[in-house]
């Protein structure tokens, strides 16, 4: 048999490097199509969290939750998607950047409901720092810019929540029918 090559920083084999690209897709795909307007703050998070975190349990490596954020962000630039132009990049990398740290500390967070809801909170509230960026480079008063933040937060925090509480169910389901490892 032969061994797995290696990519992407000689980090992620070639089985892994294609389910990571698909779960940036699928971001990019359900934010094309289902752009809503419904005047909720945050409402687009729940599909980000769900693949990030589906992705980051799927290949449970440091760094994997990373490379999806960078490949949504770059497909959402070169498709013209990001209305807020390469600032977009945040939206996905900072999310990515917390469940990475999490998994770090906590490996199998993806397993259990609580560590579901508590990272996928964490890693929602960062939307708030995209907004306070973008309101700060359009020279916003601090009072505008924190109580906006505030807002975008709250309520990525509540759609965040709920994707990510979909995923330990998948998780556990791939690793009892042992399509993923169980780390």
């Amino acid at each position: 048999m032969k061994p797995d090559v290696k990519f992407l920083w000689n980090r992620f084999s070639m089985r892994e490097a294609l389910l990571l690209g698909f779960c940036a897709t699928f971001i990019v795909v359900t934010k094309a199509t289902l752009r809503m307007k419904l005047g909720i703050s945050g409402h687009s998070m729940f599909f980000l969290m769900f693949f990030l975190m589906l992705a980051r349990g799927i290949v449970p490596k440091t760094g994997a939750a990373v490379l999806v954020g960078l490949l949504a962000g770059g497909i959402s630039i070169s498709l013209g998607l990001a209305h807020k132009g390469p600032i977009i990049m945040l939206n996905f990398v900072l999310p990515a950047l917390v469940l990475d740290v999490a998994g770090i500390f906590i490996p199998r967070f993806m397993s259990g409901f609580l560590s579901c809801i508590v990272v996928g909170g964490l890693a929602s509230a960062t939307k708030g720092v995209t907004e306070a960026v973008v309101l700060a480079a359009t020279g916003a008063p601090v009072r505008i810019i924190l109580q906006n933040a505030v807002i975008e937060s709250a309520g990525a925090v509540l759609f965040g929540v709920l994707g990510s509480l979909a995923v330990p169910p998948i998780i556990r389901k791939l690793r009892t029918n042992r399509l993923i490892p169980d780390s």
